[in-house]
């Protein structure tokens, strides 16, 4: 019990400690440099927690340049991970641009309009810069806001194209006009069935001639099975009747209904009337 009272308050310093290092960095400051010769640009100082006042105005051939020394609990070290992060305030978009950082910690990013995405070109009010530093261990990482910038576009070239990305949600109701159904067919191709079906009547009836039809056995056929025989031929009309229908007014779920029933009873009516032309060819009437 000695033992571990005596040594409790030592691993609570000692994890007190561990919990306090963190990474920080010294000798921040930010530069304008312009492209034109004789412009000096201006040059500004920050801390993890001094940030810089104004803006910076950043121009279309300007070179925005950050510089520090990066350090793991006071002492200048290379951290793993060591960006500069320049976020748009009111989207949230971010992007970042790495610090190119030497074993003594002392680290440089340089950036232009041209790395910057297309989004930040297209925004107008300022990006705010952060500085990131973290690594492995038990240090605690850095997310530090240090400055805003403000991106000065030249009115004289224009800015690159941009069209937001499309996301999943909720979007606005399409109303579809579909075609109006056609009535009839074409006119040609209903001439053409036309003509095929007239065609087939005195192929009909020279077919009768040649195989011997017998009309002489009509009225026999009539007066064994009148009933039969008039349904089955007023049921072969009254299908005919229902594809002209069709055809000409009828949908297909106004025409299946009446088929259904026309055929059932054809096929009832059919049954005895053929039965009784069947009864006579056994006998050996022809």
């Amino acid at each position: 019990m000695r033992f571990t009272q005596s040594f409790a308050p030592a691993l609570l310093l000692l994890a007190g400690v561990a919990q306090a290092t963190s990474w920080g960095f010294d000798d921040g400051s930010v530069s304008v440099v312009a492209k034109r010769a004789g412009d000096a640009g201006s040059k500004e100082r920050f801390t993890s927690k001094t940030l810089v006042t104004k803006p910076l105005s950043l121009g279309s051939t300007d070179t925005l340049k950050i510089s520090l020394t990066a350090k793991d609990n006071g002492q200048g070290k290379r951290p793993h991970q060591a960006f500069v992060i320049l976020k748009e305030k009111e989207t949230g978009l971010e992007a970042p641009f790495p610090l190119t950082v030497k074993e003594s910690g002392k680290a440089v990013a340089s950036i232009t309009h041209k790395d910057l995405p297309v989004q930040f070109l297209h925004s107008d009010g300022p990006l705010e810069a952060s500085i990131i530093l973290g690594s492995f261990g038990s240090s605690k990482a850095l997310n530090a806001p240090v400055f805003d910038v403000k991106l000065q576009k030249d009115p004289n070239v224009p800015l690159p194209p941009y069209e937001k990305p499309v996301r999943y949600g909720k979007k606005e109701e399409i109303h579809h006009i579909f075609r109006a159904d056609p009535t009839s067919p074409p006119k040609v191709i209903s001439i053409f069935f036309t003509l095929v079906v007239l065609a087939t009547v005195p192929v009909l009836f020279i077919s009768w001639i040649f195989l011997g039809a017998n009309l002489n056995h009509l009225s026999k056929a009539i007066g064994a099975a009148p009933v039969s025989h008039a349904t089955f031929f007023g049921s072969i009309l009254a299908m005919e009747g229902v594809f002209f229908l069709y055809y000409t007014t009828w949908n297909l779920f106004q025409a299946l209904p009446v088929i259904g029933a026309v055929a059932v009873v054809t096929m009832l009516s059919g049954t005895k009337a053929l039965g009784e032309v069947q009864s006579r060819r056994l006998a050996g009437e022809r």
